[in-house]
C-alpha cells in the first residue's frame, strides 16, 4: 500500500498545476475527481508538457514491532532521494486519466481540493483488511510543483505504520525522446 502513496505524490500534480479553475470534492472516487479536474481544465492546461524531473524523499517511517536491525536498514534506505524522468504530451496534459490520480476501486478522496497554486486532499485505500489514510498538502505551477504526504495504516497487515514523504518536481525543458 506504500507504492499506492508514491504513485499519488507523483501523479496528484500531473493534473493539479496552475492557478485557475479549481476543484473542490469530497467523498469522491478517484474517477469522480479525474472527471472534475478534466471539466475544469477544458481549453486550459494546469502544467507545460515536457520532460518533468520528479524526487521523492521519504522523511520518516515507523513500523511499530519492527525488530531494531531492520529498522536501522530501512533509515539507511530512507536518506536517499529517488529521482525520476518523465515526458508529458501536450495530450496528456490537456486530458488527464484517472491513472494520474493513482489508487483503485478501493480508495476514495475525503476531500480534493486544488486552486489557487495549493492543493490539499485526503485518501484511503482499503486492502487486505487494511485501510491506508494518506493526507497530502502542496503548491504548484505550470512548471513546478511541491507536495508533503502523510500515511498511516490502520488494522490489518501493518497496522500502525506511519510515513512522512516530499515529493518535488519541475519541467526541465522540451521532451528529446524520438518517436519510432
Amino acid at each position: 500500500m506504500n507504492r499506492a502513496a508514491v504513485l499519488i505524490a507523483l501523479a496528484l500534480p500531473l493534473a493539479a498545476c496552475g492557478s485557475e479553475p479549481s476543484v473542490d470534492e469530497k467523498n469522491a472516487s478517484v474517477e469522480e475527481v479525474a472527471e472534475k479536474v478534466r471539466e475544469a481544465s477544458r481549453g486550459d492546461q494546469f502544467i507545460r508538457p515536457g520532460k518533468w524531473l520528479s524526487s521523492v524523499t521519504i522523511e520518516e517511517m515507523d513500523m511499530p514491532g519492527m525488530p531494531p536491525e531492520a529498522a536501522e536498514q530501512m533509515k539507511r534506505m530512507m536518506a536517499q532521494s529517488q529521482s525520476s524522468e518523465s515526458c508529458l504530451t501536450e495530450e496528456q496534459v490537456k486530458q488527464p486519466k484517472e491513472e494520474f490520480f493513482s489508487g483503485n476501486e478501493n480508495c476514495r478522496y475525503d476531500h480534493f481540493k486544488m486552486g489557487g497554486g495549493k492543493i490539499d486532499a485526503a485518501m484511503r485505500c482499503q486492502a487486505g483488511g487494511a485501510t491506508q489514510l494518506m493526507r497530502m498538502n502542496g503548491n504548484y505551477s505550470p512548471d513546478s510543483y511541491d507536495m508533503r504526504m502523510r500515511s498511516k495504516v490502520e488494522g490489518g497487515p501493518g497496522e500502525g505504520m506511519t510515513m512522512r514523504m516530499k515529493v518535488e518536481a519541475r519541467r526541465t525543458g522540451d521532451c528529446t525522446e524520438k518517436k519510432a
